[in-house]
């Protein structure tokens, strides 16, 4: 009897041994192949005016254009005085954007490590507009994917005295327009005066050499959109049956880092159009290949020395605003087939960052303090369509234009100094953003643009932020 009560203590102690040996290495597995990681985020947000913005009003893109309650002679004889009904300031305090992700690392199979990443935030929900409103809020917030990509990679591979590393990229993440973003705390990012976009794509890098980066990548649309008769729509794409394409180069010594690259886009905006029947009265709706194919190009420079940091990206785009810039299409010509030729806007569009700080205070700790000083300015100018617009009757207005936003916007500047303050984990942000955009009186000419009567509208505004990262 004790010889069996002996026993089975033992035969308890091995177990509880082995169990205790798996959970340490699960753990040691999960240390050493993921990486868990997010932050919680406020902001407390002020405008002067009126905004095209998402996200709960937390993206901003550019003020609205003026509003008036009545004309300057209607005003002289009303007794009411004449009011921008745009021109009116609003408050906002909100914890979207909360992040959570994990990076999965250091999986390996003869040659080729694995890899990954899976991210998400809080996003805004479904929206609810007040009487007379103009504002997305909503007491509603739900978890979007950000990221959801897996990577396979070979390294080491023989060049003669140098290496060279070949990645392959699959799944949803960072546009390669986008990827180099600037240093703002703002939701947007610096958009719309650069390129703001995650899609699902397949992509390939490949490092030549310790200098050099090729890459290449084929992308499908999902969150961000194309524009076209019936809104931003996926639609157009995957009737278009072409994902988008890119191509960029790299180079990379000593804190300097030079980009270039290009994008091309090819939609089919109708798959779908209408023929006049034999009795020249009937519509007989027919099938169409309608397409518009557009390329922009960009440039990106770099420098990071110590405390200081410098970047600076330029794109001329031909459409854009699936990436979140300002531009668009219309309709050039109709045919007789039924199908239409499109003409894309362009616009030059630019930014800089400049990033100065580091240490201050004591720095006895494991939690180092910094505060920084960031200035971000942009600009971008419309050069209207490549080809003129249709005007059919004639009246020197464009017949079909399709903008995602105020389509009369000419030219607009963004600047915007930052205070960062970084205690540890903990980050305070201070940001003074000013947006001032061009805008036209008259309706958009066959020159995709409106030039009739110009005016500047201006919004102010003040960003306080916190963020806590774990």
């Amino acid at each position: 009897m004790k010889k069996s009560i002996f026993l089975s203590i033992l035969l308890c102690c091995a177990l509880g041994a082995t169990a205790q040996e798996k959970g340490d290495a699960f753990k040691s597995h999960l240390k050493q192949h993921f990486k868990f990681y997010g932050f919680i985020r406020n902001y407390f947000t002020y405008d002067s005016r009126e905004s095209y913005s998402g996200t709960a009003d937390m993206y901003n893109y550019q003020p609205k254009d003026e509003q008036w309650n009545q004309d300057e002679l209607a005003a002289t004889t009303s007794g009411v005085p004449r009011e921008d009904l745009n021109a009116v300031s609003t408050f906002r305090f909100l914890s979207l954007t909360t992040r959570m992700g994990v990076d999965i690392l250091d999986y390996k199979w003869r040659n080729t490590e694995f890899g990954g990443k899976i991210e998400g935030d809080f996003y805004a929900g479904l929206s609810t507009k007040g009487t007379g409103g103009t504002h997305s809020l909503s007491g509603v917030a739900q978890f979007r994917l950000r990221h959801a990509y897996m990577t396979m990679a070979w390294d080491s591979l023989s060049m003669g005295k140098d290496y060279a590393r070949l990645q392959l990229t699959i799944g949803q993440t960072w546009h390669p327009m986008a990827a180099d973003l600037c240093d703002v705390i703002a939701l947007n990012s610096g958009a719309p005066f650069g390129p703001f976009n995650r899609s699902p794509q397949v992509r390939f890098d490949a490092r030549l050499g310790k200098f050099i980066t090729l890459t290449a990548a084929g992308l499908w649309q999902m969150q961000y959109l194309s524009i076209g008769p019936d809104g931003q729509s996926g639609e157009y794409m995957a009737y278009g049956k072409t994902p988008e394409a890119y191509l960029g180069l790299s180079v990379h010594n000593q804190g300097w880092l030079f980009r270039a690259g290009a994008n091309i886009l090819s939609i089919s905006p109708r798959h779908t159009g209408t023929v006049l029947a034999a009795d020249g009265i009937t519509a007989v709706t027919v099938k169409v290949n309608d397409r518009i194919t557009t390329c922009s190009p960009f440039l990106y420079l770099q420098y990071k020395q110590g405390e200081f940091s410098f970047k600076a990206k330029s794109i001329f785009a031909q459409s854009g605003e699936h990436m979140n810039m300002n531009g668009g299409y219309g309709v050039r010509a109709v045919r007789a087939d039924g199908s239409r030729e499109y003409t894309p806007t362009r616009s030059s569009v630019s930014w800089i960052s400049l990033v100065y700080g580091g240490k201050v205070g004591a720095q006895e700790d494991k939690h180092p303090q910094k505060l920084q000083g960031i200035l971000f300015a942009g600009y971008v100018r419309n050069f209207g369509t490549a080809s003129p617009l249709l005007d059919a009757d004639g009246n020197g207005f464009a017949d079909e234009f399709y903008y995602p936003r105020n389509a009369k916007m000419n030219r607009m500047w963004r600047l915007s100094p930052t205070l960062l303050w970084t205690m540890g984990k903990f980050q305070l942000g201070c940001e003074y953003e000013i947006t001032s955009v061009q805008y036209g009186l008259s309706g958009v000419a066959v020159s995709g643009l409106s030039e009739a009567g110009l005016h500047w509208v201006t919004n102010h505004r003040v960003q306080l932020m916190t963020k806590y990262n774990f």
